[in-house]
């Protein structure tokens, strides 16, 4: 196994095992919505800290349910994904043409 192989395997494995272990520990377990966004984390400490928070703005859009507001997060990680996927594909198509470019320079013509 080649040495990007190995470190591959290991940061999938690092990968899943971030994922995993949360459940399987049962952190979270005390809470009624164990694994619930930072932005409500901070909202339910805020009205522990100061009751009577009133919030500086509201949003632009609130979704009209939940699997509304996961769908569009969704949506945003596959769009996001797409980009870091295009330009590094890009990245190697480019490397891997100058190299071919290279590599018919460096070749004798009469081959």
């Amino acid at each position: 196994m080649s040495r990007n192989a190995k470190i591959n395997a290991l940061l999938l494995l690092a990968v899943a095992a971030l994922a995993v272990l949360p459940l399987v520990l049962g952190l979270g377990d005390h809470k009624e919505e164990p694994f619930a966004g930072a932005d409500a984390e901070a909202e339910r400490t805020i009205t522990e800290i100061e009751p009577d928070y009133e919030p500086w703005f509201s949003p632009l859009y609130e979704p009209p349910s939940g699997e509304v507001e996961s769908a569009l997060f969704a949506l945003q990680a596959a769009i996001g994904a797409g980009v870091l996927a295009y330009y590094f594909g890009l990245r190697r198509g480019r490397r891997q043409g100058e190299e071919r470019a290279a590599a018919a320079r460096d070749t004798p013509e009469g081959d």
